[in-house]
């Protein structure tokens, strides 16, 4: 509301001059489109200075202006309020750090977790291991199952037996037959190295 108008009148009686205040009356427009001129005016005048602070905290332009354009579009619903303040500069200001605070954490966290998902790179498989794979696939299913369980599993001949429920002289023929073969395509497999090479 605007300050009310004084109005200087004669007095009929001695013709003295003397003030009588004249309210004016203010629409709601007006009073509505003062606000908004004012808020216009402080975020044209403080919307730089915090900018460049909360910048300086984060390092990125573009970080900085959106949390400092939020900080003005939470102020702007509250500027009646706001407006009162001695210094509602310090209000926006406070606000935009609280923002940019929770940026920064959700930002961190963020990196954590894609630090934590990032993939290993393995070295692929050495030639005498694919060999060694190849060589396998060719054995009948029960004498591969058995040195599969033997020799990587660290399982014993009697342990072998009870699994897949026959005599333990079984699984030792299964054993010495497949050691036959693979002996026999990995040879093979090096002296075609040798031969290539």
């Amino acid at each position: 509301m605007n300050a009310p108008q004084i109005a200087l009148r004669p007095t009929s009686a001695s013709g003295a001059l003397t003030r009588t205040p004249r309210l004016r009356m203010v629409s709601a427009e007006e009073s509505a489109s003062s606000a908004e001129r004012s808020f216009d005016e402080f975020y044209a005048a403080n919307v730089r200075g915090i900018t460049v602070q909360i910048y300086a905290y984060f390092g990125n332009l573009s970080d900085a202006q959106d949390v400092v354009q939020e900080a003005f579009c939470r102020a702007y619903p509250r500027w009646d309020t706001l407006r009162g303040y001695d210094d509602p500069v310090a209000w926006v200001r406070r606000v935009a750090w609280n923002l940019a605070t929770s940026k920064w954490r959700r930002m961190r966290t963020a990196m954590r977790f894609a630090r934590k998902q990032r993939e290993e790179h393995i070295p692929g498989p050495s030639p005498d291991h694919v060999a060694l794979t190849a060589a396998l696939r060719t054995l009948p299913d029960r004498q591969r199952r058995a040195v599969v369980l033997h020799y990587l599993a660290d399982q014993s001949v009697a342990e072998i037996a009870e699994r897949e429920g026959v005599a333990p002289g079984t699984v030792k023929s299964w054993l010495h037959r497949a050691r036959n073969a693979l002996a026999e395509q990995l040879a093979d497999t090096r002296r075609g190295e040798v031969d290539d090479g």
